[in-house]
């Protein structure tokens, strides 16, 4: 059967498989495949896991999970490349999915972090001008 090559890359690293048969992700139109041969194809997986399946010849043909928090995919020329912010891969679904949640998690509270500093600096701006514009009128 014919394979494909499977690029992982975020940040601070890059993983490769190679012999890959299968892989299986969401996108917002729903859940799909794609095998090697598959015509040229771009989207932004959803968040959450994707799964991929390399040459059963391999000595560990069993699925992969792969956990994003949102990625971006390509595949051309036999080449499926997905770019994100991080991700995880394991072959335990339960162990990979938790570990999802954790990054999901942390990223929230980030998140909630930065708003709540964004809300302090509009503030501060905010009654910055008002001071300038009372000493203006005065």
């Amino acid at each position: 059967m014919k394979t494909f090559t499977l690029v992982i890359q975020d940040p601070t690293q890059v993983t490769q498989f190679d012999n890959v048969m299968s892989f299986v992700g969401e996108d917002a139109s729903g859940s799909f495949g794609i095998r090697a041969g598959h015509a040229r194809f771009m989207t932004a997986l959803q968040l959450g896991l994707s799964r991929f399946k390399q040459d059963e010849q391999a000595s560990d043909s069993r699925w992969l999970y792969l956990g994003t928090s949102s990625a971006l995919l390509d595949f051309r020329e036999n080449q499926l490349t997905i770019s994100t912010q991080h991700f995880l891969v394991d072959s335990d679904y339960q162990t990979i999915s938790r570990s999802l949640q954790e990054i999901m998690r942390k990223e929230a509270e980030q998140l909630t972090e930065q708003k709540q500093s964004f809300r302090h600096i509009e503030e501060e701006v905010l009654k910055r001008v008002w001071e300038l514009n009372r000493n203006k009128a005065d």
